[in-house]
């Protein structure tokens, strides 16, 4: 395998051997990591009973062996979620020599505060269950909150999409565009990306009234003739965007808007609204799996196994995985 720089020529891993298993939530993203590092997939029996619960068997000896484990934790998160902690028990009492536990989208990352009394925060309480169930360490990509990261006691490789979704753009070609970040919280990531492209930024802040539901209160910048590039990171039942886009119409923007998001959720009735005709693309990644029923033509979807494989490889030869965070 190759490295870019003298100074990462890996050294000899400590373990015997690197294998990488994929729960049910996105088998063919872990086909093409497994690919791209040239090795098989770990044969892994996941099934449930009739009553529902979730059983996991190793087919193979993973005794003293660097594990890894690819598992987002999307929709039905919470039977993903508990999958992936079967598979992170059945490992550990397998006596393998580590679990890297790689989540490409980390689902309860919305929940990573009290906002209101009597609340919990959900994203610490599954970073504590991941913990405590035996994961030595997290790759993650583009949390919806990077201060989730420290929620854990454990190395947390946080990788972002940003510079993949700015390569798309630079190769488009886009006519007078403007990056938009949708809220106050996106402001950061948009700033990176109009950064990369050298190109002005407007901002849209909202307020939200309820669960997915948001309202627009005012906007800075100037969009006026110019084609939007609304970023974001994830793109959930798409009301926000929805009105993002609308109010940005109304600020006389050019009908041609173009959306980068690194996690297509796409809860319902998202599909439907994001066929609204001013809407010209739609740019994801595949951290989650894109069901047939969801594609629409619209969509551009971005495969993110190269940046996974490159920081598997990398923590695998205990070569430095900072080079990917940016």
């Amino acid at each position: 395998m190759v490295f870019e720089h003298p100074e990462e020529v890996p050294e000899l891993s400590q373990f015997t051997k690197m294998k990488l298993f994929t729960g049910t939530a996105n088998p063919q993203l872990g086909q093409e990591i497994a690919d791209f590092l040239g090795i098989a997939l770990g044969e892994v029996m996941i099934s449930r009973f009739a009553c529902g619960e979730i059983y996991v068997k190793y087919e193979e000896s993973i005794r003293g062996v660097d594990v890894f484990i690819l598992q987002p934790l999307s929709y039905p998160v919470n039977e993903n979620i508990m999958e992936l902690l079967i598979m992170i028990d059945a490992a550990r009492r397998a006596s393998a020599g580590r679990i890297t536990v790689v989540i490409p989208y980390y689902g309860y990352a919305r929940q990573e505060k009290k906002d209101a009394p009597r609340e919990p925060i959900t994203a610490r309480m599954v970073a504590d269950i991941l913990t405590a169930t035996g994961a030595e360490r997290i790759i993650t990509l583009d949390l919806h909150s990077p201060a989730i990261q420290g929620f854990f006691n454990i190395p947390v490789d946080h990788l972002t999409a940003l510079p993949m979704l700015a390569h798309y753009c630079s190769q488009k070609q886009i006519s007078n565009p403007v990056i938009i970040s949708a809220d106050a919280g996106g402001v950061k990531k948009a700033e990176k990306l109009a950064t990369r492209l050298d190109l002005p930024i407007g901002v849209m802040y909202k307020r939200r009234t309820a669960h997915n539901v948001a309202e627009m209160t005012t906007f800075i910048g100037d969009v006026k003739d110019k084609t939007p590039i609304i970023i974001e990171d994830i793109i959930d039942t798409g009301g926000s965007l929805m009105q993002v886009s609308r109010a940005l119409l109304d600020r006389g923007a050019r009908p041609e808007i173009h959306v980068l998001a690194t996690h297509g959720v796409f809860s319902d009735p998202a599909i439907e609204r994001l066929q609204y005709e001013p809407i010209s693309e739609v740019v994801i990644t595949n951290s989650i799996a894109l069901p047939p029923q969801k594609k629409i033509n619209k969509f551009v979807v971005l495969s993110i196994a190269p940046l996974l494989g490159d920081a598997i490889r990398r923590i695998h030869h205990g070569v430095s995985v900072s080079v990917l965070f940016d």
